[in-house]
């Protein structure tokens, strides 16, 4: 008739004690990442497992596709390697002149980066957390701060790795910040994460600075987090309120954060961290075709 152990109200205590500690030791100590570590290593078949509808769908469509529509697509394939090969060999030649003109100008920055190819497994399901999870992870090489890329711009960084999936925070999640540059005047500025997939905002820019709709917003470099150049947004709308020292910028990202299913991990130039284990998906983006 009556309850062995402590009681339920010391039983509560006890948990939102430990609770606590925890939360302490990780976030001022950052003494858990090792377990998150393992945690996530366990939780990856849970991530293919949730992925794994979208390759059956995929695998039982194939078996339907008849013999005209793969010859169209086929020619279609054909059509667009030539157009990609034709930009690669221009952004080669481009990428040339550049390290030249970086040569010339005793500069030791490199234009190619080094990448890795990986794909979305997983998205968090938090509403209020933007994140992604990408099937690679330390044992490709990759660390905790890498910027991750898809074909048409910047996605995010690496927040966290285990041995064969990261985690990756993206642009538009609200405590995300890019330091970025106006590709037609060089004007600096941070573009910060809104919570909301299709616009950030662009934020101590002056009423005076010369910033247009339109204008396109490039990684700067500074901090160095993100390497300098990619894509981040594309200016949307500009408000000027009266008497405001500074004017209101919202932005569209040019990566397609909720569409993407491949992305590029960019690694940092080789001068800068120890070199890492190649993987033979490794190229750089001109031989992307980006």
């Amino acid at each position: 008739m009556f309850v062995q152990g402590p009681v339920p109200g010391f039983r509560l205590f006890l948990i939102v004690l430990v609770s606590a500690a925890l939360v302490v030791a990780d976030a001022r100590f950052e003494k858990l990442s090792s377990v998150r570590s393992v945690i996530a290593t366990g939780l990856a078949p849970v991530y293919w497992l949730g992925n794994a509808p979208y390759e059956f769908s995929d695998w039982v469509a194939g078996l339907f596709v008849n013999k005209d529509d793969l010859q169209q697509e086929n020619e279609d394939l054909r059509a667009r390697l030539m157009i990609l090969e034709r930009r690669a060999l221009k952004y080669a030649a481009l990428a040339s002149e550049n390290n030249e003109l970086r040569r010339l100008m005793n500069s030791s920055e490199l234009l190619d980066d080094r990448v890795i190819v990986g794909e979305v497994v997983g998205v968090s399901p938090d509403p209020f957390s933007h994140e992604v999870i990408i099937n690679k992870g330390e044992r490709d090489g990759l660390t905790v701060g890498q910027a991750v890329l898809d074909a048409h711009g910047l996605m995010g960084q690496v927040v966290q790795t285990s041995q064969i999936t990261s985690r990756v925070l993206l642009v538009s999640d609200s405590s995300h910040a890019v330091p970025v540059e106006v590709i037609r005047n060089g004007l600096r500025a941070i573009l910060l994460g809104t919570g909301d997939p299709n616009t950030l905002d662009l934020v101590h820019v002056p009423d005076t600075a010369d910033i247009r709709e339109g204008d396109m917003l490039v990684s700067s470099g500074l901090g160095g987090r993100f390497p300098r150049g990619y894509p981040v947004a594309q200016v949307s709308r500009i408000t000027k309120e009266p008497g405001e020292p500074f004017v209101t910028i919202e932005a569209t990202p040019k990566a397609e954060l909720n569409q993407s299913r491949l992305v590029l991990v960019v690694f940092p130039p080789a001068s800068d961290v120890e070199p890492v284990v190649e993987s033979d998906k490794t190229q750089s983006p001109a031989e992307e075709g980006n």
